[in-house]
């Protein structure tokens, strides 16, 4: 649909159209536990690799910043019939589901936004702890200054995946424990075993330091328009501390925001009950709107 093949889960046919994007270091697999949950709850589930993450090819024009994923979903979404979408994201996913609804006005139709990226209102979010912890910062400067000489530092598969799964574990992004059970952490690194698809994971940060690496502008700014349901796993390590407050301040239709027991930044692997009852109460009287 853009000049490259884009992967993507679909479940639950002929539903309300609900869209999963995921953030980094992640693919769609982070949804897993909640796919089947969503769908029989009435949900037409798509569930996409972003270019360049898992099993979706790297975009030809070289770019995987905000709007380029931003254009491609809704791309995605249009050939699959859908003019309305629920939008569902956290972390990358985050901006990618915001900028969505303000580059396409009316097509997110509701946003459920947990642990992101936010736009910075200074006067508003006065007092607010904006700063993501600075001893969490090292990754998103190697990452955005330096990508290929991180990739060419993690020479293997087992290196590479390593790499990621400190994410999952001593980072201290998850809440403790969360990712402790057989082959989980395995299970999400996987994916970034190959050197290209950590490579072109890396290009979002590469747009905030770099505008060669930037497709276009970014729509990441206040939205007034479009309901919002707020989360936040508290237990994260790498995010804004007042995430939730900040987050109401951007999104001024918004339900909530709940704070999330013992969840950290991955949360739809940590909280799936929780998330899957959110979207659920958020999208009430859409579950009962004949389809379109």
């Amino acid at each position: 649909m853009r000049g490259f093949r884009q992967a993507f889960v679909h479940e639950g046919g002929g539903g309300v159209p609900v869209l999963l994007v995921h953030g980094w270091p992640e693919t769609s697999r982070i949804w897993w536990r909640v796919i089947a949950p969503l769908a029989a709850a009435g949900f037409e589930v798509i569930a996409p690799d972003l270019r360049g993450f898992g099993d979706s090819e790297v975009g030809p024009d070289g770019f995987g910043d905000v709007p380029a994923h931003s254009r491609d979903l809704h791309a995605l979404c249009t050939e699959l019939g859908h003019q309305r979408v629920v939008a569902v994201g956290g972390d990358l996913g985050g901006p990618v589901v915001q900028d969505l609804a303000l580059r396409f006005p009316g097509f997110v139709e509701r946003l459920v936004l947990f642990n992101s990226p936010l736009p910075f209102d200074a006067d508003a979010m006065a007092g607010m702890r904006t700063r993501p912890p600075a001893e969490a910062a090292d990754y998103f400067l190697r990452q955005g200054t330096d990508a290929d000489g991180l990739a060419s530092e993690l020479r293997t598969p087992e290196e590479r995946r390593r790499y990621i799964a400190t994410f999952y574990t001593s980072r201290f992004w998850a809440h403790p424990g969360a990712f402790s059970g057989a082959g989980e952490v395995e299970f999400h690194t996987e994916p970034f075993g190959d050197a290209t698809s950590l490579r072109a994971s890396f290009r979002a940060y590469e747009s905030v330091f770099h505008q060669g690496a930037r497709s276009e502008p970014s729509l990441l700014a206040r939205n007034p328009d479009t309901p919002a349901c707020i989360l936040f796993g508290a237990s994260d390590h790498v995010l804004y501390p007042d995430f939730d407050r900040m987050a109401a301040v951007v999104l001024p239709r918004h339900v909530g925001p709940f704070l999330l027991r013992d969840c950290g930044h991955f949360v739809p692997w940590e909280a799936p009950g929780q998330l899957v009852g959110a979207v659920r109460a958020m999208c009430a009287d859409l579950l009962g709107r004949p389809p379109a």
